[in-house]
Parts: structure tokens; C-alpha cells; sequence
């Protein structure tokens, strides 16, 4: 099997790493995750990944459970995002696959710096860079991150792994009439007001021509389709 793609930036949410748990990270997940990145990594795609943090902290409803400054729950959530990287390099790194974490906040006995040019450095000698800390900057998400590192470092797509098949017209697991779109342009997901990334991030993907592929990650072997160009998930671009 060939890949379709030189590079590519994988996003997952926090919610990828709970599992059947309530809270925290589920280590058989992590596994499960990592072996279906050194598929595509051993097909000779350079692979980077953004991850969330809502499994650990979610920033803005917190804030508002708490009643603590937005800036302040931000930037716990982009903490939260820290441990979640670093759980996926160990169990990467268990698998054999070379891996570098990078940060948006300096913490340099953890992770390195994020700096684009080391990035694409580490890209071209086959190590998966996971980036985490979001942008380092409150009020920014992690997908507004996930568009903001695919355009920096020249993926040819980013991808997006969810729980489902791909956009919906609603909500698959509440609504069983919904039905899947298998493409989309940037506006149409902007103007339906579809929750899948948001608004920012979309619009960084527009105005950059950067197609974004929704896909059910949880599958076995569905990052390994996409990445050969198999009709897959949602196609936004």
C-alpha cells in the first residue's frame, strides 16, 4: 500500500484518550493509538500529530464552573495537553517509532521548544512530533492549533480523528435520522454551524487551501486508508 501524502498533521481530542474511563488517561488506548500511527509511519509518511486536553481540563467550562479567569483555565487545559502528549510518546516509543515532543510553553526538562524549522527537522528524519500546548496563547483551541502547526510546517493535509464516521448533519449518538456528508466546502461547515472544528480553525484551513479529512480514528486501520487515499470519513476543503 502507497500513501497519497508526503506529511501530515493528525488531530485528536483529549475525549481519545479516555477509553472506557470517566477521567485520565486509558494506557490501552494510547497503545491502540500508537500502533495505528506506526502504520503509516512505516509507509514513509512524515507524521505529526496536535492533541487536546479535555480528558484531564477543559479550559473554558471550567472557567465557568469555577468562576476562574478564562486565561488562567486555558492555560491548565493546555498543561493538560502535556501529559496527554507524553503518554502517547512512550507508548509510540514502545512501539519502536522515534518521537519528539514539542511545546508552546517552555518546559524544557519535559519537551522541547516549539521551533518550525527543528520541526520539520525531526519530520524529515522520520520521528513523529507530537505538539501540545496548544498555541501557548489563552482563548485559542486546540483545532485553531491543529491548522495554525499544518500550515507552519507544510502538511499536505490535516486530519482529524473523532469517535464517529465523519460530519454530520447532527449529532450521530443523540439524533438516529442524521445523516454523514462525505464532502464539504470550508463555508458550507461554517455557515451550517457544524461543531467538528472551530470557526478559526476553519478559516485558517480556507484561506490556506488546507483540505482537512474527518475520519472514525477509533477504527483499526482507518488512518492507514486515508493516508492511501481511500474514500474515508469527510472531506472539507
Amino acid at each position: 500500500m502507497k500513501s497519497k501524502y508526503k506529511r501530515i498533521l493528525l488531530k485528536l481530542s483529549g475525549e481519545a484518550f479516555l477509553g472506557e474511563l470517566s477521567h485520565g488517561i486509558d494506557t490501552s488506548i494510547c497503545a491502540h493509538l500508537a500502533r495505528q500511527i506506526k502504520e503509516v509511519v512505516d509507509l514513509g509518511v512524515q507524521t505529526s500529530l496536535v492533541v487536546g486536553g479535555g480528558n484531564i481540563f477543559r479550559g473554558l467550562p471550567r472557567s465557568q464552573e469555577f468562576q476562574m479567569q478564562r486565561s488562567v483555565a486555558d492555560y491548565m487545559g493546555m498543561l493538560a495537553t502535556v501529559l496527554n502528549g507524553l503518554a502517547l510518546q512512550s507508548a509510540l516509543e514502545n512501539e519502536g517509532v522515534p518521537t519528539r515532543v514539542m511545546t508552546a510553553i517552555d518546559m524544557e526538562r519535559i519537551a522541547e521548544p516549539y521551533i518550525r524549522r527543528r520541526a520539520m527537522r525531526h519530520l524529515e528524519k522520520n520521528r513523529v512530533v507530537i505538539f501540545v500546548a496548544g498555541t501557548g496563547n489563552p482563548y485559542f483551541t486546540t483545532d485553531t492549533a491543529a491548522a495554525l502547526r499544518s500550515v507552519e510546517i507544510g502538511v499536505d493535509i490535516l486530519l482529524k480523528g473523532t469517535k464517529v464516521d465523519g460530519v454530520y448533519s447532527s449529532d450521530p449518538m443523540k439524533d438516529k435520522t442524521a445523516t454523514m456528508f462525505k464532502e464539504m466546502a470550508y463555508m458550507e461547515v461554517i455557515n451550517k454551524g457544524l461543531k467538528i472544528m472551530d470557526t478559526t480553525a476553519i478559516t485558517l484551513c480556507m484561506e490556506n487551501k488546507l483540505p482537512i479529512n474527518v475520519f472514525n480514528f477509533m477504527e483499526r486501520g482507518n488512518l492507514k486508508k486515508v493516508v492511501s487515499g481511500q474514500n474515508i470519513g469527510t472531506v472539507i476543503k
